[in-house]
């Protein structure tokens, strides 16, 4: 079962259930996959890699308003990004820990001979390749950049 036929089978679910936020975060989350398969000049298939970076874009938006709404006092809003982005986030695959993101960087500088920031943008795109979405970008960048200057 791919992903979008399990966001869809859950919406079926969530509707049946009458769970409001679970269903509205659903349809949203399913209207932004559909979104991406019309982008562009022809329709495409998307694959599974595709609706997975859907749906880690939904969720680090999420998690950015909820920032923006509890920066601006809006303490109510704020949860209820926070509740969609936990809602999208238990169809991502479970993320690296710190331990293991730090072991696969070290790997992946050691495999590649990066000793500099030079070399910042060859380890990045190895990392990601190894990581496949279960590691934010962010904090993948700081750790290789942290590596190589040291």
């Amino acid at each position: 079962m791919t992903t979008l036929d399990r966001l869809t089978a859950d919406l079926t679910t969530s509707l049946k259930a009458r769970d409001t936020l679970r269903t509205s975060t659903l349809r949203q989350v399913i209207g932004a996959v559909r979104h991406e398969a019309k982008a562009g000049a022809v329709e495409r298939e998307l694959t599974e890699d595709d609706v997975l970076k859907v749906l880690a874009r939904e969720v680090k938006k999420r998690r950015e308003s909820a920032q923006i709404y509890t920066d601006a006092g809006a303490p109510e809003r704020a949860a209820t990004e926070t509740a969609e982005a936990e809602i999208i986030d238990e169809y991502l695959p479970t993320r690296l820990t710190d331990e293991e993101l730090a072991a696969l960087v070290d790997a992946v500088v050691a495999d590649t001979g990066a000793s500099t920031l030079k070399d910042m943008g060859a380890v990045m795109k190895e990392a990601t390749a190894r990581a496949q979405g279960r590691a934010d970008g962010k904090a993948l960048s700081a750790l290789v950049r942290a590596r190589l200057t040291a």
